[in-house]
């Protein structure tokens, strides 16, 4: 069996890990042998972030690196199809809700190669979100659809969708049980930055609809009032986040006036792991940081409106508050209501899609 992987993405990276590891296992343990090529398109791209991902986590090399960090979901998909045409794929593995998703998508329904979704059936029911709209299209066009909730399934079940779709748990819980070891080996961050255990809160800032003057304002009055030398904040500034606070006096003032708020370049998988562990409480609007606090048993608020993790926020770990600043305060200073780990699986989701994969019609 031959399967092409596509990724573009840093959470994508972290979830691909996982199923490469169990292909390996795959291929150890004899039997049908299955051959993955990964296609990076670049929509992000990081020599550093891929030293890490493609070295420290033994993610195969990618066979293909593509420059498309600027392109939409459609002009992406023609770099692909141009770069594989000659190539003969049973299987197009596509993780998530990037542009890189949905181009995979278009390409492979070019092509016509079977898709295996994983990550499929989420729904956050916000149709102004790209992300939304990435993981719908790519959905409809999927062959097996790998869902990581129950959640997930019904929603696939509400839009008629029942043929080959699988609870299979997440990957992303998978790789935190990979890695989180490896991590307490490798990193050294909370010595770099002299951060005490669950003495300091993490924070991140990068969706579209964030990053913008009025919600960076609003998101670091919050912050600005809620560091202190006790309890600092570790922010890793993504690079779209630190253009717009640097493009406003006032905005930039705030984000840097205050020296609790420890601001850093963005973190690799490893320390971003030993920051999600170590911290007291998790600020973010990612959906990935999201589960990882879930998985670490840390704390989170999350800055949007809305989250397709529902099962955080019902087991007491996640509250959604959006970018005011007053109930983001609040929030913090309200106990959480946390129930036991559950929904995402035993750590063998992605065990579990290989041999779904391996026992369809090959």
């Amino acid at each position: 069996m031959k399967i092409l992987t596509i990724i573009g993405a840093r959470p994508q990276f972290i979830k691909a890990a996982a199923v490469s590891h169990a292909i390996g296992l795959h291929n150890k343990r004899g039997g049908n042998r299955i051959d993955e090529l990964i296609l990076h398109t670049g929509q992000h791209y990081d020599h550093n972030m891929s030293q890490i991902f493609f070295d420290d986590l033994e993610i195969p090399k990618p066979a293909w690196l593509l420059n498309c960090s600027a392109m939409l979901p459609e002009p992406m998909s023609k770099e692909i199809i141009a770069t594989v045409r000659n190539e003969k794929f049973d299987c197009v593995l596509l993780y998530g809700d990037t542009y890189s998703t949905l181009a995979g998508a278009l390409a492979a329904e070019n092509l016509q190669i079977p898709i295996a979704h994983i990550e499929a059936g989420l729904r956050s029911f916000n149709n102004a979100m790209p992300e939304e709209h990435n993981r719908i299209e790519t959905d409809r066009r999927a062959e097996w659809l790998f869902c990581p909730t129950a959640t997930a399934v019904r929603n696939l079940a509400n839009e008629g969708r029942t043929r080959n779709v699988h609870q299979v748990g997440d990957v992303m819980y998978d790789a935190a049980l990979m890695f989180a070891g490896i991590a307490t080996q490798k990193s050294d961050i909370l010595g770099r930055f002299s951060l005490r255990h669950k003495s300091f809160y993490l924070a991140t800032i990068h969706r579209a609809e964030n990053t913008n003057v009025k919600n960076l304002t609003k998101i670091f009055s919050a912050l600005s009032d809620i560091a202190t030398a006790e309890t600092p904040i570790v922010l890793p500034l993504h690079p779209r986040t630190r253009n717009v606070i640097e493009s406003d006096n006032s905005l930039k003032a705030k984000a840097f006036g205050n020296s609790a708020i420890k601001i850093t370049e963005p973190a690799n998988y490893l320390d971003m792991i030993m920051l999600e562990k170590s911290a007291s409480l998790i600020l973010t609007d990612s959906g990935g940081i999201q589960k990882e606090a879930y998985f670490h048993q840390t704390p989170c608020i999350t800055l949007r409106e809305e989250t397709e993790w529902v099962e955080t926020v019902s087991a007491g770990w996640n509250k959604i508050v959006g970018t005011d600043a007053e109930k983001i305060k609040s929030a913090i200073n309200t106990p959480f209501a946390k129930q036991p780990i559950t929904d995402y699986g035993t750590g063998n989701s992605a065990q579990k899609i290989i041999k779904i994969l391996c026992n369809g019609n090959y």
